[in-house]
């Protein structure tokens, strides 16, 4: 399999190229539709072994420029291969600079649950569509019981391992700094963290254990013989009614049609007057965007736009990584967003980070880039939590 990135300088080639896209089967990384595709922006495209030939020999015919990374199973192979012979270790030497599998991410949540019962509470808001609980870790001083509260769910889309590495790295930074660091011992003495590292779960198990790179749901569409939804357009806000159910970026039959996005709502209602952020762990791309997605338009609520600005410098602080932030709708408008539903839902700082790379590795970014990616987000999200007790 390889990657082609394509760059169409003009709009003779963005019309050739969605042609071509249109008549090979291809998995489009970025953007992750066909219509997205426009002058200047990066395509990222995933082919499979029979039809690289083909498309190579297009492009060259429509004379549009294109670079790839050759050996995908190679670089997959890499961070799954030894796997096997890893053996499940305690908490205490749990390393957080490797991906991994859905069942080590739920030993080892348990085990932050039993060896730190005054920060950790762990608990489940629901089943996925084939049966697996939804676990959230509440990480705060048990102080009073209405404190100001922070979400933050990894996992989404299932092929963005970073975001699972992310979750864990943020629970272990909080607990391991507390005490020792002054703003995160504030932070957690003042508000609760809901963390939720693995949303899509059925989804994560998948790309595990058949296809690296499957984004949606597991749930079965009756009609067609494709599975899931894309878990960031199923939430009741301007949901669309089109896009086919074999696409990446299908809806769902109706809005919250799936379990995982019905039970994270619903714990979402019944806090809405605490949650004060919503902050949402994506790849890849660099970014930090705030509502709306589905229309071009910025939210009323202009504090969200600086303390994304304060993020972002916060981040950049650390290796100097330089992340683009603005409104969703600038990069790619979508409707059903989870950000666009938690700001409509009164929840108003609502947050989708798309971290590392900007898809020279895309969804294979190599274990030895998780400890500075986690790192730099951790010193953003601190960035956005500080500034909700402002």
């Amino acid at each position: 399999d390889q990657v082609f990135r394509i760059t169409p300088g003009n709009d003779e080639d963005v019309r050739a190229l969605k042609k071509i896209l249109g008549h090979l089967k291809v998995d489009l990384w970025q953007p992750n539709s066909a219509s997205l595709i426009h002058q200047n922006a990066t395509v990222d495209v995933h082919v499979n072994r029979n039809d690289t030939q083909g498309l190579r020999s297009r492009l060259k015919q429509e004379r549009i420029d294109y670079v790839f990374i050759s050996n995908l199973q190679k670089e997959i192979e890499k961070q799954t291969g030894y796997r096997s012979t890893r053996k499940r270790r305690s908490e205490a030497q749990y390393d957080y600079e490797v991906y991994h599998s859905l069942e080590e991410i739920q030993s080892w949540m348990f085990e932050m649950n039993q060896t730190h019962p005054d920060l950790v509470d762990m608990f489940s808001v629901g089943k996925s569509y084939e049966g697996r609980p939804l676990y959230v870790l509440q990480l705060g001083k048990r102080s009073r019981p209405q404190k100001k509260a922070v979400w933050i769910d990894c996992g989404v889309h299932a092929r963005e391992w970073i975001g699972p590495a992310f979750c864990q790295w943020f629970v272990k930074e909080a607990i391991g700094s507390y005490q020792y660091d002054s703003v995160m011992t504030r932070l957690l003495n003042q508000l609760n963290f809901y963390v939720m590292p693995v949303f899509n779960v059925d989804g994560y198990r998948y790309s595990w254990t058949t296809d690296r790179f499957w984004r949606k749901t597991r749930s079965k569409n009756h009609k067609f013989h494709c599975r899931g939804v894309d878990a960031n357009r199923n939430w009741k806000v301007k949901w669309c009614a089109s896009s086919h159910p074999c696409d990446d970026t299908y809806c769902g039959p109706y809005p919250e049609s799936e379990p995982e996005v019905k039970a994270v709502a619903k714990f979402l209602r019944k806090h809405k007057k605490r949650i004060k952020a919503y902050i949402s762990i994506h790849a890849y791309a660099q970014m930090l965007l705030y509502p709306y997605s589905y229309k071009y338009a910025s939210i009323p609520n202009f504090s969200c736009v600086s303390a994304a600005h304060n993020a972002v410098t916060a981040l950049y602080s650390a290796y100097g990584v330089r992340y683009r932030y603005g409104p969703a709708s600038t990069t790619l408008v979508s409707s059903g967003s989870s950000i666009d539903w938690a700001y409509r839902n009164g929840i108003p700082y609502a947050f989708a980070f798309e971290l590392r790379d900007t898809g020279y590795f895309g969804f294979l970014l190599p274990e030895s880039l998780i400890n500075p990616t986690c790192t730099e987000t951790m010193r953003a999200v601190k960035a956005i939590a500080s500034g909700l007790l402002k």
